[in-house]
């Protein structure tokens, strides 16, 4: 028997960054949005510290990102190993050049009030127990402390984390293997904090990372190279006290842990984010090793490449053969990220005396490497990522545009262009006449770059909802822009 009865346009499971961000962006677009979360209350338990600059600057299209800097520390660099290896930051192009340290609580926070402002429809305590989809939509099934629940969407993405029950569901395969096993997690405060803000070193007894929390708690993150437990296994505090001191050199005094756990990590990916009406999210479709905090990340750049075409799709301005791009842009991402994670943890914990070997010779030859680094640094912050384009494509497009500066009219529109793409809508810059886009005024801002003469002096940029470039073309007629707009828009209004 149902005791509740729901429907939506879009449901979305999981009620992490991931999901949060994606239920806000379709909401914003005029959705119905319906988040399924089987914790009752919002989880206390922060898993990720670090928020990159290509993420920082998709919260900033959504008006997040200065709320969320004002709640963290900015580092302009990534240092690993004592300092021997160096991952600067400082030099990205970008508004963001730094890695911002913050809980993820505070962007979870931040993303729960602005999904829950534009109307998002929350069923906490909800166990998902079945899922089934036809030609016309998904039907969900969910235990609540209410009784059951039933759901009945057009869509629905599974964002329920690395257990994914919507992924198990659909029957759809997680290869991979446990990376790194019997790692401790643990709250604690310290007599003497160190120096820098992120601590990492790894040597031959194993691996430690110290990242505060900002109210005087530290996480401790420590693997013990001879002590291989399996994660039921309770931690004994005495045991990581003396782990972390050997590995750091310095005795920091921790004391008072009010959590501490033990975990492994896998590297997982799903062969197809995509399975009919149903999508993958973040760390139900991927998930890999904490080296290098890009885990929330990618997750967030999933749902920001995701939202916007589910957005045009439900909105009937584009075909449904536009959700299969996200297979294909973001799965090759997904496979990076663990190449790049994996290969830093795997540095780290190397076991034998050549894996050392080889970590001491590239940690102490990396400063000299500039160019390496800096690509390196690209890679980390999402600021590298692009996406295919078509062999005679103009070489912006797939590319992510960076934050334009735009000419303000006199209704005083945005001066640049993250601030155009708050909108939820594609953006077109161009000197010449922009009336040819005024059909799709409801789904197009228009702007004129501020610097008439410099590089976009000739040229006409389309940019999606996501901050990528859709098209660029070289002086183009009237018809080939239209073209162009009808292609990622749709047929005008």
């Amino acid at each position: 028997m149902v005791d509740q009865q729901l429907t939506a346009d879009v449901v979305v499971v999981g009620a992490g960054p991931t999901g949060l961000l994606l239920a806000g962006d379709l909401a914003a677009a005029g959705l119905a949005v319906t988040v399924v979360e089987k914790r009752a209350v919002e989880s206390n338990l922060t898993r990720a510290f670090a928020v990159h600059a290509r993420t920082l600057e998709l919260l900033d299209a959504r008006g997040l990102a200065e709320d969320l800097i004002a709640t963290g520390t900015a580092l302009s660099s990534l240092r690993f190993f004592g300092g021997r290896l160096d991952l600067r930051l400082g030099d990205l192009p970008s508004r963001f050049p730094f890695v911002l340290i913050t809980p993820q609580s505070n962007t979870e926070r931040l993303l729960q009030e602005r999904a829950a402002k534009q109307g998002v429809t929350f069923l906490r305590g909800a166990r998902l127990t079945g899922l089934r989809q036809d030609a016309q939509g998904v039907e969900l099934t969910a235990e609540t402390e209410g009784g059951r629940a039933a759901l009945r969407a057009r869509y629905a993405v599974g964002a329920d984390g690395v257990h994914s029950t919507v992924r198990e569901l659909l029957g759809i395969p997680y290869p991979g293997e446990s990376v790194i096993s019997s790692v401790v997690l643990a709250d604690v405060r310290l007599e003497r904090p160190p120096a820098e803000l992120l601590t990492a070193e790894a040597t031959d007894r194993g691996l430690a990372f110290l990242v505060p929390f900002g109210d005087g708690w530290y996480r401790v993150i420590a693997w013990d190279r001879s002590r291989q437990l399996p994660d039921s296994a309770p931690v004994v505090f005495s045991e990581l006290t003396e782990l972390v001191r050997e590995v750091f050199g310095v005795d920091h005094g921790l004391h008072d842990p009010r959590w501490m756990s033990r975990f492994h990590s896998d590297e997982r990916q799903v062969p197809s984010y995509r399975s009919g009406r149903v999508f993958l999210a973040g760390d139900a479709a991927h998930c890999h090793s904490p080296a290098g905090g890009q885990g929330m990340n990618t997750g967030l750049q999933d749902a920001a490449n995701l939202s916007w075409k589910l957005a045009a799709v439900l909105n009937g301005w584009s075909p449904d053969a536009l959700l299969d791009t996200y297979q294909t842009e973001r799965h090759p991402v997904g496979r990076s990220v663990l190449r790049s994670s994996g290969a830093l943890i795997r540095l780290a914990v190397g076991r034998t005396a050549p894996q050392r070997a080889l970590r001491s010779a590239l940690t102490g030859a990396a400063g000299l490497l500039g160019p390496v680094t800096s690509r390196a640094a690209r890679t980390v912050s999402g600021l590298g990522i692009s996406y295919p384009a078509a062999k005679d494509a103009h070489p912006l497009t797939g590319h992510r545009v960076p934050d334009l500066r735009l000419a303000v009219d006199t209704a005083g529109g945005p001066d640049r262009l993250y601030a155009a793409l708050q909108a939820g809508k594609a953006v077109l810059i161009s000197n010449d006449e922009l009336s040819v886009a005024d059909a799709w005024e409801d789904r197009l801002v228009t702007a004129a770059p501020a610097d008439p003469h410099g590089k976009l002096r000739d040229t006409v940029l389309l940019v999606r909802p996501d901050g990528y470039a859709a098209w660029a073309a070289v002086d183009p007629s009237r018809g080939e822009i239209r073209a162009a707009l009808a292609t990622l828009l749709g047929t005008p209004s």
